[in-house]
C-alpha cells in the first residue's frame, strides 16, 4: 500500500524536532454541492531544514516517533512570506 503524501503549511516549530503542518482538505457537501474547506493539522518529524512558520512542506506518513509523530517531512516547497532583502 502506497505511503499517503500531503502538502502543507507549516503552522508552529516550538517542538525540537518537531513541526505542525496544517493541511486543506477541500470536498463538497454531500446534499448542497457547496465547496468546504477543511483544516487538519499534522505533527511531523524534521531533522534538516531550518523551517519557520508559513513555510510549504511536503509531509508522509511512517512509522512513529512518538505517540503523535506519526508523519515526516520530505521536502520543502517554498515560502508563503517574501524575504526582506537588505
Amino acid at each position: 500500500m502506497p505511503k499517503k503524501v500531503f502538502t502543507g503549511k507549516v503552522v508552529s516549530t516550538k517542538m525540537d524536532k518537531t513541526v505542525v503542518v496544517a493541511v486543506e482538505m477541500p470536498k463538497r457537501h454531500p446534499i448542497y454541492a457547496k465547496a468546504i474547506k477543511n483544516t487538519k493539522r499534522f505533527k511531523a518529524h524534521v531533522e534538516d531544514l531550518d523551517l519557520k512558520s508559513g513555510d510549504v512542506v511536503r509531509i508522509e506518513e511512517c512509522k512513529p516517533f512518538s505517540k503523535e509523530v506519526t508523519w515526516n517531512v520530505v521536502s520543502e516547497n517554498g515560502t508563503a512570506r517574501e524575504e526582506n532583502k537588505e
